[in-house]
């Protein structure tokens, strides 16, 4: 077994663990960073989701890292891609033209953006990355975690890092579990915090779905039709009490108001007023934004409602069912391809394209389908302080009071409160929120000193969690984190003790506005602003 020695260690490399780990080094901390995939990015690159945002992105609302890494991305398209010439010099570049975000972006650049992020950390020594490495065990003494021991999902030695701090960064909020750090899963009770829209009792396995994504391009005139799933039959007969019918069709729920819904795959004509069709809504690669005959197709990565797969929770079960729930999840994502492809009704009366493409070069798998799950739902600390429905939500909060202000906010962000349907049998909560403020209370946990969440784990309900969980506010969160853990080696100090005296917590919101550039308020006038989609 190899031994290593850190003053940072970040267990996890999606956005929160790289934004943790590339402002402890920044702050002239040594850092190892670990990941379970060889790409870091999580959500963004192995998850293959593109970035879900809020209204203000381009503004200095935005986390300062955040904002380095989309014009990263942009500049990278500039330099390597034939560009049409308007779309090279717009300042606001948006390569896939998708319909979730102001920029959708192919996964593999933003792993490439990255890398060059971090690369003079590593080539200085002050960081090491472990790619290919999950945690497996934590050794703690009393209120502390000592060490944690890694695993290489290849057959490499197993590694102890020693570390000062350690930030869960995992997926799943791994750490909590291995290192018996208190924590809940599943949905909090309304007899417990009062949220209006949380199930009158705790349900630990109410748990949001989790979506396999894949990208795909078309070529028409080809054949590129997968294998009959050995499920195939089970889905599109498969129907949930909450859901109109099959989740292979193009019939669901519009999420806010539960009603039923039509969409067409492509072909939508937006500016006669029509709804936009599914192959844009997460396309990552508009060919209309590039020279003439340098791509033959688009690419559009399916994150859809009929691939959320809501039989079976991921927490609260054993080895042997969490396997068994994500192997379904693939199932479901392939039958709906292969649906796709030969059985999903034509507008000119036929059915399939079967010249739809998997693009595993898109995400860096061999079958193309993304190299984890789309997770929306972690472990959460008990925290010193949990943000409910009421500090955010609007139906929770007087009329135009806005967001709740926070003492102690770390960072800034927006969304709505966007739980999919859940493994509880519950369809979407999809409802109002004001731009909130992310409390450092919510970032440490009620017991164990030195242990710091960087990425949906934080302190927030199963309700919150679904304004708390896009990459934005991961990477703020992640931000506030290893600016906490420089801050804490720096002053000797506890987190616990930053939070509860105030010169301590001025000093440190003075670091994250200050030094970093991270606003911890929103303008009054955006505060008590909705956010919209």
């Amino acid at each position: 077994m190899t031994e290593i020695r850190t003053e940072v260690l970040v267990v996890g490399g999606g956005l929160g663990g790289v934004a943790a780990a590339l402002t402890a080094a920044r702050l002239g901390r040594t850092v190892v960073l670990t990941e379970v995939t060889d790409w870091l990015g999580g959500q963004l690159t192995a998850q293959a989701v593109p970035p879900d945002e809020h209204p203000w992105i381009e503004g200095p609302a935005a986390p300062p890292g955040y904002t380095e890494l989309r014009r990263r991305v942009r500049d990278y398209y500039r330099r390597n891609y034939p560009l049409r010439p308007d779309a090279a010099q717009d300042p606001l570049l948006d390569p896939g033209l998708g319909i979730v975000s102001r920029m959708c972006h192919e996964p593999r650049v933003a792993a490439a953006v990255l890398e060059e992020m971090l690369a003079p950390w590593r080539s200085s020594g002050a960081l090491t990355v472990l790619t290919g490495y999950e945690p497996v065990a934590a050794r703690t003494d009393g209120d502390r975690i000592e060490a944690v021991t890694l695993a290489g999902r290849h057959g490499e030695r197993e590694i102890t890092v020693q570390a000062d701090y350690v930030a869960d960064a995992t997926e799943l909020g791994d750490l909590l579990e291995l290192a018996g750090v208190e924590h809940v899963i599943g949905a909090e009770g309304r007899d417990e915090t009062g949220e209006p829209h949380a199930p009158e009792t705790a349900d630990p396995l109410d748990q949001q779905a989790v979506s396999w994504c894949f990208a795909l391009d078309h070529r028409p005139g080809e054949e590129h039709v997968i294998d009959r799933p050995a499920s195939y039959d089970h889905w599109r007969t498969a129907v949930a009490p909450f859901w109109p019918g099959s989740q292979l069709s193009f019939t669901d729920v519009e999420p806010i108001t539960l009603q039923q819904r039509t969409w067409a795959l492509m072909g939508a004509d937006r500016a006669a007023g029509e709804h936009f069709d599914l192959w844009q809504f997460r396309r990552v690669l508009a060919r209309e934004q590039f020279a003439a005959r340098a791509f033959t197709s688009d690419v559009t990565v399916v994150n859809w409602p009929q691939i959320d797969y809501w039989e079976a929770p991921l927490l609260g079960v054993d080895d042997q069912a969490r396997h068994a729930a994500l192997e379904a999840s693939r199932d479901l994502s392939r039958s709906f391809l292969y649906w796709l492809q030969t059985d999903a009704p034509r507008p000119d009366g036929g059915t399939g394209w079967p010249g739809l493409r998997l693009r595993p070069d898109v995400t860096g798998t061999s079958d193309g389908l993304a190299k984890t799950p789309y997770v929306r739902e972690s472990r959460r600390i008990k925290a010193e302080f949990t943000v409910l429905e009421q500090h955010v939500g609007v139906e929770a909060r007087p009329v135009g009071a806005g967001g709740e202000v926070f003492h102690d906010s770390v960072g800034l962000g927006s969304y709505r409160i966007d739980l999919h349907p859940s493994t509880a049998g519950r369809s979407y909560i999809d409802i109002e929120s004001y731009p909130f403020q992310i409390p450092l209370g919510a970032l440490i946990p009620v017991r164990v000193d030195n242990i710091l969440p960087a990425n949906k784990n934080i302190g927030t309900t199963h309700i919150t969690n679904g304004c708390y969980r896009l990459h934005p506010v991961e990477w703020a969160i992640g931000e506030a984190v290893g600016a906490l853990a420089g801050f804490c080696l720096d002053r000797s100090l506890p987190p616990r003790k930053v939070r509860s005296d105030q010169h301590h917590l001025a000093d440190y919101q003075r670091l994250l506005s200050h030094t970093l550039g991270i606003q911890l308020a929103w303008p009054e006038e955006i505060r008590s602003r909705p956010h919209h989609y």
